[in-house]
């Protein structure tokens, strides 16, 4: 009876000691800001009431990008695809390809989530963030794009018919 009882008074004892304690990293990841994109867009057209929630088409129709050391046009025939569910998530995926100015393509895959709700105090909230990936050539001095990971964010100006998408490299 004694050693269950020691046992279980050790174990509490450690059990206590071992809390979660979390530590913040020290090596954050930085943003660098990458290129602005200003996409250009068709129609949007939808299919409703799918097995997987309202599916939304919207072409991409072109437009242009510019950062530092890279500048060009967004081609047209890309869209965005979008599937958006009751409680106001939608998923996007918008596949397209760009062209440098001195002549080179990439292709863009950007997925991400735009999420209407509430915040923890209840108050309306708007989130939409993507995460682009690049498929540049390697040999090209725009492979760098393929070795890294973007994050990107929109912005919507008046007097723009489209969307403008600013676009950070996580170092």
């Amino acid at each position: 009876m004694t050693k269950k009882f020691l046992l279980t008074a050790l174990m509490a004892v450690f059990a206590l000691g071992i809390r979660a304690q979390v530590e913040v990293p020290k090596d954050t990841p930085q943003l660098e800001f990458a290129l602005q994109l200003k996409v250009t867009l068709g129609e949007a057209f939808g299919i409703n009431n799918t097995q997987h929630g309202r599916r939304t088409v919207i072409p991409i129709t072109g437009g242009t990008f510019e950062g530092p050391g890279i500048k060009g046009t967004i081609i047209n025939g890309g869209a965005d695809y979008q599937l958006a569910n009751a409680d106001g998530r939608t998923e996007l995926e918008a596949i397209y390809c760009i062209k440098t100015d001195d002549g080179v393509y990439i292709h863009v895959r950007n997925r991400g989530i735009i999420a209407n709700g509430k915040d923890a105090d209840g108050k309306p909230s708007f989130y939409f963030r993507c995460a682009p990936q690049f498929e540049a050539p390697a040999d090209s001095k725009y492979g760098w794009l393929n070795n890294s990971l973007f994050l990107c964010a929109p912005s919507f100006s008046q007097g723009f018919n489209g969307i403008v998408l600013n676009v950070w490299r996580v170092k």
